[in-house]
């Protein structure tokens, strides 16, 4: 029977030894770190949590299904994810990536990933700037859509079409719109990255990533290349995201109704020049929006008149909390010039509209008219 996704947040097959036999609707923690043998080489299926682990197993088998994926990996962070990713690449490797990234990724390349061999270029890769930059050491193209913290938006099918043309992996990390609202893998990606803190999470409590294939081959290498290194997720953090799974299609329908009253809100406010929102239909990613996603997400991103009233706008919410992080219950209120994008090189980041006036907001479940009459005395204090 097939089911909408909603659903299969909520109802993903247990094991049958758990469902079956004892009747839980949890699915349990196995904390432990070794698994003892049933005889001389012989297994249950599970030797040592670094290689397997039930608990995690379940959330992987979770998060595939809610990405259409054949296989899905679950790791301590969502840059322990990245890192792992850029394992697939040798010295000499070339990689196209979107200029505008989080600032963790963008790290990661510059001070790592350079240091070991492996060439970037960075595009805006909604303008289709993407093909122009393949080189014949090119291996993959990286980008966020929407992307953090501008809002661009990419067309999936379309790129991947020049991908495959190319014989190139794409890697789509789809943390902003979670599986709930876009799933990369049908639209022709290759590996789909997450920082499962965020939505999948939802509730700020705990830490991971994952990687998402539909790929035999990629996944095998992946799997042996976690294993090697080691940064696999725990027991109980598995635990915490499965359960977070369980309510993502709630907290994704309320979180993405409030945030188009407060873009609406804030686009009318006098103190704000410009709003980053795919839901409007003059963003220039909308149509691709509406042909690619199920919904425009909870992120906005907005500047102000200046600096000084930015600031002051971060010290004055009260309901809304000044934070780093997203896409949890709670509303977070983001300075990225000097929080998420602090390494992205200075004229990098006022290229792309990361300025010291540029703030980003991640909207939560709390009522929508209370998030604006926050919004509301804040501004009132900060004009002061």
């Amino acid at each position: 029977m097939s089911t909408t996704i909603a659903t299969k947040c909520v109802h993903i097959p247990a094991d049958k030894d758990v469902k079956d036999v004892y009747g839980a609707m949890s699915y349990p923690i196995y904390q432990s770190a070794t698994f003892a043998h049933p005889g001389v080489g012989q297994s249950t299926g599970y030797d040592y949590s670094r290689a397997s682990n039930p608990t995690r197993e379940y959330l992987e088998r979770t998060v595939a299904a809610l990405e259409n994926g054949s296989d899905a990996l679950a790791f301590t962070t969502g840059m322990a994810a990245i890192t792992l990713l850029m394992e697939l690449f040798k010295p000499g490797d070339h990689l196209v990536i979107d200029s505008d990234l989080y600032g963790g990724s963008i790290r990661l390349f510059q001070y790592v990933s350079e240091k070991n061999g492996i060439s970037f270029t960075k595009v805006n890769a909604s303008r289709g700037e993407v093909e122009a930059a393949i080189r014949p050491e090119t291996k993959a193209v990286f980008l966020e859509t929407p992307s953090n913290p501008t809002m661009r938006v990419t067309d999936l099918e379309e790129l991947s079409g020049i991908t495959r043309a190319h014989n190139l992996l794409l890697i789509v990390d789809n943390t902003f719109l979670s599986p709930y609202f876009q799933n990369p893998l049908d639209l022709g990606a290759d590996v789909v990255v997450h920082s499962g803190t965020k939505y999948l999470g939802g509730h700020n409590d705990t830490l991971a990533g994952f990687l998402v294939t539909k790929d035999t081959e990629i996944a095998e290498k992946l799997r042996f290349l976690q294993k090697t290194t080691g940064a696999t997720l725990p027991p109980f953090d598995s635990f915490l995201i499965t359960r977070g799974i369980k309510t993502l299609a709630v907290r994704m329908d309320r979180a993405n109704a409030s945030a188009g009253r407060i873009a609406e809100w804030l686009r009318e406010r006098p103190e704000v020049t410009k709003v980053y929102y795919p839901g409007f239909a003059d963003h220039p990613g909308h149509d691709v929006m509406r042909k690619q996603a199920r919904g425009f997400g909870a992120m906005i991103s907005f500047e102000l008149r200046d600096k000084d009233f930015a600031l002051a706008l971060l010290e004055r919410v009260n309901v809304i909390s000044y934070a780093e992080s997203l896409g949890g219950v709670e509303t977070l209120l983001t300075y990225p010039y000097t929080q998420t994008h602090a390494d992205v090189p200075e004229d990098e980041r006022i290229a792309n509209g990361i300025t010291d006036r540029l703030l980003r907001i991640s909207i939560g479940i709390e009522d929508a008219d209370d998030l604006i009459a926050d919004l509301e005395q804040a501004f009132a204090a900060a004009s002061k």
